[in-house]
């Protein structure tokens, strides 16, 4: 069997910053994951790259950013009161709102968003909520494990 849409595959593999050589990402062959091919759940490129493959197949290819995530998008990067972080009592836990640590949020619309402290100052943080691999050259390496066909009810609806 070959990957082909609404086929789930057993895969392991690591993506690295092109420039940099530096592990973003990575699913080790201990612990593989399986993916929905054919509905728009994985980023194009890599569904593109892997139709075809059978188990044991292994793959590598670049992917440019504008393949990937993206350029970084200045507009996802702007600073919310500290009172944001508040807890129930009013008080901000210092250990926990410190730059590095990442926040699901939602918006207006109720979308949940994750965002990334970059800057910390008296009263607001800056938050970055690009993709964290946006605006960077992927290399992924691994392999195909297995791959077998979606049951009925692993197949999202399809949306009229």
């Amino acid at each position: 069997m070959r990957i082909a849409k609404n086929s789930i595959a057993l895969i392991y593999y690591t993506v690295k910053d092109k420039q940099t050589g530096k592990v973003l990402q990575q699913i080790s062959d201990e612990k593989p994951e399986e993916f929905l091919f054919g509905h728009e759940l994985l980023i194009e490129v890599f569904e593109q790259q892997l139709l075809g493959k059978a188990a044991g197949d292994e793959f590598r290819f670049e992917a440019a950013k504008e393949n990937a995530y993206g350029p970084v998008d200045p507009s996802a990067i702007f600073d919310l009161p500290l009172e944001t972080f508040a807890e129930e009592n009013g008080e901000i836990d210092e250990e926990v709102v410190q730059v590095g640590h990442v926040f699901p949020m939602a918006d207006k619309e109720g979308n949940r968003h994750y965002g990334k402290i970059i800057r910390k100052m008296k009263d607001r943080v800056t938050m970055d909520f690009n993709h964290p691999m946006a605006g960077k050259d992927l290399i992924f390496e691994g392999a195909v494990v297995s791959i077998r066909a979606a049951e009925p009810d692993e197949i999202p609806p399809v949306e009229q």
